[in-house]
């Protein structure tokens, strides 16, 4: 599809080259932000920070650094293809080269496959979607997953499988649509999930900065069927785990004294089971992203 065409397809956005690259920019950035904020979270049950490397032996914070640092130009690529309503295979062909900088980043560990493609959907739909005002760009953050659902679902959804994944081992095994079914959807797990579970998560903490999202991470943990837990603990593990954070927000969440305390013993538990809830951990990337562009946070 010529230039010219994708913009008839967006509507009435005109070009303007150098304020659309700055838009873009912007989305990157706060994309890359998403996924630094998801990694200082902390206590994540099973899940790599600053602190510790969790249930993983092989990454830790400073290999996920880098290879947030590494995607930062394909999100804002992935933007600019938005901009210009790029089809699917378009922005799978962008995600492709983002993962062969993500393994040479990180020697070959898979660290972001799966924001790769949430992620970077969601930067596609923010550039679809940012309108060029006075005072700066404007997105539409509450409707990026209807975006990404209405313009590329169909295309998500009868796109390739890969046959040797883990992801789509489980869904072979346990019948789990996984990262596919979540974006065809529009992403009812950040919007139905994780940005509400943030939002209460700062009521109930405060000032405690910390607080929101460790809420939304044990929020997503309680109630997505995460395949890298299914992966890792077969059903048993995936359902231990939704219950030991269900158990931590039904005593309170982070509403409490001694939320850490708590947070900290799932966080435990996690390890010595070797679990690590991998999709829950993107969706919270992509929950921090959404709600930043909401509330106008910049993450750098």
């Amino acid at each position: 599809m010529r230039t010219a065409e994708r913009i008839k397809v967006a509507g009435v956005r005109e070009a303007n080259p150098s304020a659309d690259r700055r838009c873009a920019e912007m989305i990157g950035a706060r994309a890359t932000g998403a996924l630094m904020l998801e990694l200082a979270t902390w206590p994540k049950p099973g899940l790599v920070s600053h602190v510790d490397t969790g249930s993983h032996s092989d990454m830790d914070a400073a290999m996920l650094t880098a290879s947030a640092e590494a995607l930062r130009p394909f999100f804002v690529e992935l933007a600019a293809a938005g901009q210009q309503r790029c089809a699917m295979n378009d922005l799978r062909r962008i995600g492709l080269r983002a993962e062969v900088a993500m393994l040479e980043a990180t020697q070959g560990v898979n660290t972001h496959r799966g924001a790769i493609f949430g992620l970077g959907l969601l930067c596609a739909a923010a550039g679809a979607t940012t309108t060029l005002t006075a005072v700066g760009p404007l997105v539409a953050a509450s409707n990026l997953g209807r975006t990404v659902a209405q313009v590329w679902g169909d295309e998500i959804r009868l796109g390739p499988i890969p046959l040797f994944s883990h992801g789509s081992a489980v869904l072979r095994q346990h019948g789990a649509g996984g990262a596919r079914a979540e974006a065809g959807s529009g992403f009812p797990s950040v919007y139905g999930i994780g940005l509400p579970s943030l939002r209460i998560g700062r009521l109930l903490a405060g000032a405690d900065a910390d607080a929101p999202a460790v809420h939304a991470c044990f929020a997503l943990i309680a109630a997505v069927r995460d395949t890298n837990l299914l992966h890792r603990g077969g059903e048993d593990g995936a359902s231990f785990a939704a219950a030991a954070a269900r158990a931590f927000l039904s005593e309170g969440g982070v509403g409490t004294p001694d939320w850490r305390e708590r947070a900290i013993a799932v966080h435990a538990a996690f390890v010595a089971g070797n679990l690590s809830p991998g999709g829950c951990a993107d969706l919270l990337a992509m929950t921090l992203f959404v709600d930043a562009l909401d509330t106008g946070t910049d993450l750098t």
